[in-house]
């Protein structure tokens, strides 16, 4: 199996080479042969294994002195979805600046993330997102130590077998030469270059400056930023991550070191909440959640009685056969399955449904499939009467009952779960962008508090995407030598970058294996955790 996965893993290239020799020693190590840059990934290596063997005993104790946590200053920069954030972080957890471009005007605008447009308005703030972070610090590139940046699960603008050089990517798929399966996976991230804007900044930086880069895991920095802010937060503790395109309940065993008990069979918490606000004609220049859980306060959370399956809202009669029943027996999600995964397709489309029936659309007469595919006639709530806003309001609230009522069910079982691996955890870390949901922090920390754990959610400004939880991840990998060497600072415009749209964070658990599910996870890179963990016993 590990011979298997170590040849996976040469012929992906994967992220992490073996690791460089930190910037801030590269003055008294001049003497050594420099090695050579290779312009693809590898797998993560352990520092104290590769780099030090490369030192001279005399240069071990000043090696060891300058790279103590303390010291390090680094730079990080995320752009995965519709926010460009960076920021600049100290060894010892100072955030020494924070800034990020919401795309708030095009949120409100298309109805959510327009992707093309939001890949324009990355690559028009990244330069000055980056220098105003680095401004902030009162510092300069030449004060960093590393560069972090985030380099998947995300939107991307090209997926293959091989890597594919930015320029033929459209190319590329116009014509047909990108084979199934990877043309299916493909369109539906196509003009995405999210990812790449960031990717290809922190690139620059840090060939321009001689730094180390460090790629980061999306999901996993949202998990570790925790760590920066509760420092008596230790290995192992659970994590629920909680977003617009995610929903993950992992057991973290150790840095890099972790367990999938459940994620999502179809869509994320955070997407059901965005549609649901869009159908309900609210402000979207916040993103739904804000606005659908304020709206959700006027409303009677028992009015509507939603329920969640497996099923498909492409299935016009099944959708009809489960509205009736949901009318009459109220269900809690997914309940018949025995495991840990989420599932909000079906609640969104009984959400559509409730709101076609009481009217609240310019155009009736739509065919039903046509309503759930996301018509834009919706009435906006400014110009809704006071009947029409408590009705609204009431599937608002219904909805975020159902909604979160999911969470603590899989919750529940995720810990009886993680205490059979590990029966030391104390924590519950609650992170991503609906975190910062007040009635879900509210309903969670009932759960952590039956089962005598502790929650530790981030504050919100920390919860949504951000440049410092990429940096603070950055940080604790660095500190364990995983990073690449400095990129050469006439990198070529065709570079081809090593972009993860879907990169699980660990390996799923036997018993939290799904039968339902869908073919959106099939996986294209092997997890995190698989990576590191190959990598220390090839060592």
């Amino acid at each position: 199996m590990l011979s298997s996965l170590s040849s996976t893993i040469s012929r992906l290239n994967l992220f992490y080479p073996k690791p460089s020799i930190p910037y801030s020693l590269s003055s008294c190590l001049k003497t050594l042969k420099p090695q050579p840059i290779i312009p693809r990934w590898s797998p993560l290596h352990s520092l104290s294994t590769h780099s030090t063997s490369r030192l001279s005993t005399s240069l071990k104790p000043q090696f060891e002195t300058l790279v103590s946590k303390d010291d390090l200053v680094v730079l990080g920069i995320e752009t995965s979805c519709d926010d460009t954030a960076a920021a600049v972080v100290r060894g010892n957890g100072e955030i020494l600046s924070q800034v990020v471009s919401s795309q708030a005007d095009l949120l409100a605008k298309y109805g959510g993330v327009a992707p093309k447009m939001a890949e324009e308005a990355h690559s028009q703030v990244i330069d000055q997102v980056v220098q105003e972070a680095l401004d902030k610090a009162n510092l300069t590139a030449t004060n960093l130590s590393a560069v972090a940046v985030t380099i998947g699960p995300g939107l991307s603008l090209c997926l293959r077998d091989e890597f594919v050089p930015v320029k033929t990517c459209a190319t590329r798929l116009k014509n047909g030469s990108i084979s199934k399966p990877y043309r299916e996976v493909l369109m539906e991230y196509v003009n995405l270059g999210f990812q790449l804007v960031g990717v290809r900044k922190a690139r620059k930086l840090a060939g321009s400056f001689n730094l180390p880069i460090i790629g980061i895991h999306h999901m996993e920095a949202h998990a570790l930023v925790a760590r920066l802010i509760e420092r008596e937060l230790q290995f192992p503790f659970m994590a629920l991550l909680i977003s617009g395109g995610h929903n993950l309940l992992i057991l973290a065993h150790d840095l890099g070191h972790y367990i999938q008990l459940g994620t999502t069979i179809d869509d994320a918490i955070g997407e059901a909440y965005d549609k649901t606000a869009k159908w309900l004609g609210l402000d979207m220049s916040r993103s739904g959640g804000p606005a659908l859980e304020e709206l959700a306060r006027e409303g009677d959370a028992e009015s509507i009685k939603f329920s969640v399956s497996y099923l498909s809202y492409f299935l016009f009669v099944h959708l009809l056969i489960f509205s009736l029943l949901s009318c009459l027996l109220e269900c809690t999600p997914m309940k018949q399955h025995k495991d840990c995964n989420f599932s909000y397709a079906g609640l969104k489309t009984q959400v559509r449904l409730a709101i076609e029936s009481k009217n609240m659309y310019v155009e009736n007469t739509k065919l039903l499939l046509s309503l759930i595919m996301c018509s834009n006639a919706e009435i906006p709530i400014s110009s809704a009467s006071s009947q029409d806003r408590r009705s609204r309001a009431d599937i608002a609230a219904s909805f975020q009952r159902v909604a979160v009522l999911h969470l603590e069910e899989r919750c529940d079982r995720a810990i009886e779960w993680a205490r059979k691996i590990e029966p030391s955890i104390k924590h519950l870390v609650v992170s991503g962008g609906v975190a910062s949901n007040q009635y879900v922090r509210a309903r969670l920390d009932h759960v952590v508090t039956k089962n005598s754990l502790q929650l530790v959610c981030p504050p919100p400004k920390l919860c949504t995407d951000n440049g410092v939880m990429v940096a603070w991840t950055g940080i604790e990998h660095f500190c364990m030598g995983r990073f690449d060497p400095p990129p050469p600072a006439d990198e070529h415009e065709d570079y081809m970058y090593d972009l993860r749209p879907r990169w699980p964070l660990g390996e799923e658990f036997a018993e939290g294996r799904s039968e339902a599910r869908s073919l959106r996870t099939a996986r294209i890179h092997p997890s995190l955790t698989s990576i590191i963990q190959a990598s220390l016993q090839q060592q």
